[in-house]
């Protein structure tokens, strides 16, 4: 079923689902926002439909001390919500970045290959990224990419590499930790078909 809603947002953003606003858990750690996203954010449209010729997806878990925040479903697709097993199949839009569900999966569907940064996400968001804040929580961040600590601006954090060959890589897992106790760097498992 679940299939069968994407398919039908994707071709005309029907309502598979009610139309409402997702339910947050209380540990999420900030809003989606209310707002559809009216023009182009860091050069990134709002799209009547999914752009699928550029199709990549990353992992990003957060962790404030050592308490996990969950990313809300509906990052970048514009409200009302059409929601389905708390999976949100449509919107009145969709960013080339955003969440379907809380599983920390970020979409990337572009029109075409580029680079995008987590910064561009959280922009997106509307939450603020930095070494001493991740949304609403501040401290000290600590970042890693595929294990591996990040030292830089968080904001250049990127979701996807680009290769040698000039080929994209998937899969990029994301950790970013605020405060302490750091909380070790977890793996994280794609879902079959991601």
């Amino acid at each position: 079923m679940r299939a069968t809603c994407l398919l039908s947002a994707a071709l005309a953003l029907t309502a598979c689902g009610s139309s409402h606003s997702y339910p947050q858990a209380s540990n999420t750690l900030a809003p989606t926002g209310d707002a559809a996203q009216a023009a182009p954010v860091d050069g990134i449209s709002c799209e009547t439909l999914e752009q699928l010729a550029f199709h990549l997806h990353a992992h990003l878990a957060i962790y404030v001390g050592d308490d996990q925040k969950l990313l809300p479903a509906g990052i970048g697709i514009g409200p009302p919500l059409d929601v389905e097993d708390d999976f949100v199949v449509g919107g009145s839009c969709f960013s080339w970045l955003h969440t379907h569900d809380q599983t920390g999966l970020i979409h990337i569907e572009s029109p075409a290959p580029r680079t995008f940064t987590l910064g561009n996400f959280f922009d997106i968001w509307g939450q603020p990224l930095s070494n001493t804040a991740v949304g609403p929580a501040t401290g000290t961040v600590n970042a890693f990419v595929d294990g591996q600590p990040f030292t830089d601006d968080p904001n250049t954090i990127p979701l996807v590499t680009m290769g040698a060959d000039g080929s994209y890589t998937a899969h990029g897992v994301l950790q970013l930790d605020v405060g302490t106790p750091v909380h070790p760097f977890e793996a994280y498992t794609f879902p079959p078909g991601y």
